[in-house]
């Protein structure tokens, strides 16, 4: 019997590029400061429009449309790891 994660990453064409996404290491403090100021912290996208004070929609944050969304994310965490963790710097100005 298949599990249904199973079924998933059998019929997901992408998931050869997520998971060489998840699998990048981040090992050089120049690529880690580029993927921070590359990934934005949150997704920019996401809006009310206010006409008047009065809210008329929202729209809804695109990036979860993304289909490497949580790739991308948990790189940009890792990047951050390594600059605190292993340079020793700062990274309150990504955050």
């Amino acid at each position: 019997m298949t599990s249904f994660t199973q079924l998933q990453k059998e019929n997901d064409c992408l998931f050869p590029i997520k998971q060489w996404l998840e699998s990048m290491e981040v090992s050089d403090s120049q690529f880690a400061h580029f993927l921070c100021k590359s990934i934005p912290a949150q997704c920019p996208f996401e809006r009310d429009i206010i006409v008047f004070g009065k809210k008329l929609f929202h729209i809804p944050p695109m990036c979860k449309l993304n289909p490497f969304y949580e790739q991308i994310v948990y790189l940009r965490f890792k990047a951050l790891s390594y600059l605190a963790d292993e340079c020793g710097e700062d990274v309150s100005a990504y955050c």
